[in-house]
């Protein structure tokens, strides 16, 4: 079998209100939709994508440039395919935007591997789950009023969450603490809750938050500083009893190792298109692991599944549904837990009739 055609697709999908973090105004996505062919009449996908569509058609051009080498080659050999990619972005320059050209090369190749196996990911790579368990985060921003987000966290609950993120990292810690307390009081203490920083906060600030917050129960503090900081955010972790995630900004499995040497989280959370696709992820998971240290998914819901199901130390994903429409399949949410697809490959194809309505 050998890959015998590229295909990308640019998209914009709008969000239909902006909304906010810490760092980020946000009003759409944009995505590079990629489906590598082959001769055997299989077919891996995968995508990156761009916050308000930022220099998404540069993103495109990059990963045409690196994909083109693919021409030709056996798909099924991984390894050596990377080796090549990894080559050629040398050439260019390792930036972020290379990165996500490899990352997400990596993943329609691994669904490429799945589908000529007939195989689910998690399940070619040894099953350790069947099911994971998600939170809610697509919403309950700082945009956002307390009694909408208070709204927002009962639809959540109707919809079969029993986990759910909330944005801080305001410049008022007290607004922050505030939000965390009205929203605890509504959802009840038996609903797990998570709050995210977005890197927000000063190392001061940060710490004196989540010493406020400890009374919430919460299950972690995301981001508390910059996320690179990894000092800032050892000294944090130590201060603060709510457990401390991060890593979604990581580039490689080099700075994912810093964090971990620094004793600077309790929970690594690997971002597919960041961390280099499926291939780096499940290095990610198994090098935390022997931190004893957990991992939780970041973004790419649909996609990082097969990872949350073939590692051992894989305690969440992180469920959010901007991407939801492009997809064929859709995940149900049963009891706060997904059940991980039994179809071959990621176990998701792209939905070429939803597609066409947000074709740039």
């Amino acid at each position: 079998m050998k890959i015998d055609a590229i295909k990308t697709q640019i998209i914009e999908i709008p969000f239909d209100n902006t909304i906010t973090t810490a760092i980020h105004t946000m009003r759409s996505v944009g995505c590079v939709l990629l489906t590598i062919k082959t001769d055997g009449g299989i077919s891996g996908e995968g995508y990156l994508f761009s916050l308000n569509a930022k220099n998404i058609k540069i993103y495109n051009e990059r990963l045409s440039k690196v994909a083109s080498l693919l021409i030709g080659q056996d798909p099924l050999l991984i390894p050596s395919i990377l080796k090549k990619i990894n080559l050629a972005i040398d050439s260019i320059g390792r930036d972020s935007i290379s990165i996500a050209a490899l990352s997400t090369l990596d993943t329609a190749l691994w669904d490429i591997n799945g589908k000529a196996n007939n195989l689910p990911l998690h399940r070619l790579f040894g099953i350790h789950h069947t099911k994971v368990k998600t939170y809610a985060s697509g919403g309950l921003w700082l945009s956002q009023s307390i009694d909408s987000i208070i709204n927002e966290a009962h639809e959540f609950l109707r919809q079969g969450f029993l986990a759910m993120k909330i944005r801080v990292g305001s410049s008022n810690n007290s607004v922050d603490i505030e939000r965390v307390r009205e929203l605890r009081k509504a959802i009840g203490q038996e609903i797990e809750l998570m709050a995210d920083a977005n890197q927000g906060l000063s190392i001061d600030d940060a710490i004196a938050l989540g010493k406020a917050l400890e009374e919430y129960d919460l299950i972690w503090l995301e981001e508390p500083v910059n996320a690179y900081d990894y000092k800032g955010h050892a000294m944090v972790k130590k201060q603060v009893a709510i457990p401390i995630a991060s890593c979604e900004n990581e580039y490689s499995i080099e700075g994912v190792q810093k964090m971990l040497d620094a004793g600077g989280c309790d929970v690594v959370m690997p971002d597919l298109q960041r961390i280099g696709g499926i291939s780096e992820m499940r290095t990610t998971a198994h090098l935390s692991n022997s931190y004893d240290i957990s991992i939780s998914t970041h973004i790419f819901t649909e996609q990082s599944l097969c990872v949350a199901g073939s590692v051992e130390n894989c305690i969440s994903v992180e469920h959010m549904p901007w991407f939801a429409e492009i997809f064929n399949e859709k995940i149900d949410i049963i009891d706060g837990y997904i059940n991980i697809p039994e179809r071959p490959g990621t176990g998701f194809t792209f939905n070429q009739n939803a597609i066409k309505q947000f074709n740039i």
